[in-house]
């Protein structure tokens, strides 16, 4: 017996995202892990599977997470070379802000086992609805929030700014399930080469049960550091400049259309000779 492996996304919102594909991979394995983080969700897999084995046992507080993902990796890995067919079903799209899985799915296949990724919706897609953005007016950046605090990211006030995991904004141990007012502060102070502290800015969180209520706060930039902030809360900055044109590309690519429409009249009178 071959083992193999598939990593599915679940979607944010109990069983309202799975998809088709997601449920019969679940259905059909010998075993499957569950990324969650919520209880109730983890009692909805039970339902569709006999053997479903929590991930979230591999966290615990001050505990990097670098070992955490690794124990994940481990535990799923060690069942697909047991001829096993696995799959580990994640919260959201499993590669989004998930390192076991894509880890997993790059071990396996590195081994010769079969092994895939099945999308699933994500935060940053209950985000775009829930807030009614389109990242195609303005445009949209993203960063993990420690990530653009740790290196010199450059960033666009014209656009929308989306920075993942403000909970653990500025932590370097990969230990902590929070950090707080002082690290947010340090945050504050970068944003505001760009932005000035009375911009509105969004705190946001997607439903995880039908029952939850979308989180969508809006405060300013200088009240950001004594707000209420969870592992899971997202902040989300609109644009608070407008977009600068381009004169000179806007210019080239004028000429080429004039170019363009000079050679078709050359061909039409040559057409006519």
């Amino acid at each position: 017996m071959v083992g193999s492996l598939a990593c599915v996304g679940i979607g944010m919102t109990l069983g309202a995202h799975i998809c088709p594909l997601a449920k019969s991979y679940i259905e059909q394995a010998d075993v499957v892990f569950s990324g969650v983080s919520n209880g109730i969700v983890e009692l909805w897999l039970q339902e569709m599977h006999s053997d479903v084995r929590s991930l979230q046992v591999y966290y615990s507080e001050g505990k990097s997470r670098h070992i955490t993902y690794r124990e994940m990796v481990d535990a799923m890995l060690s069942e697909v070379r047991a001829g096993k067919k696995v799959v580990g079903a994640f919260y959201g799209h499993p590669g989004v802000f998930a390192h076991a899985p894509h880890k997993s799915i790059e071990l396996a296949k590195a081994e010769g086992f079969d092994a895939v990724m099945v999308p699933g919706i994500s935060a940053e897609d209950c985000l775009i609805a829930d807030l009614g953005i389109d990242p195609g007016k303005f445009g949209c950046q993203q960063f993990e929030a420690s990530q653009f605090m740790f290196y010199k990211r450059r960033f666009d006030p014209s656009c929308y700014l989306v920075l993942w995991q403000i909970g653990l904004a500025g932590d370097k141990s990969m230990a902590k399930f929070a950090t707080g007012a002082a690290h947010r502060q340090v945050l504050i102070e970068l944003l505001t080469e760009q932005y000035p502290l009375d911009h509105e800015v969004i705190l946001y969180e997607a439903a995880v049960l039908p029952i939850d209520t979308v989180r969508k706060q809006t405060l300013t930039l200088s009240e950001l550091a004594e707000a209420e902030i969870f592992m899971h809360t997202t902040l989300v900055i609109p644009p608070s400049q407008k977009m600068q044109p381009n004169h000179e590309v806007q210019e080239r690519l004028k000429q080429i259309e004039e170019e363009a429409e000079q050679e078709l009249r050359k061909q039409r009178v040559a057409s006519l000779e």
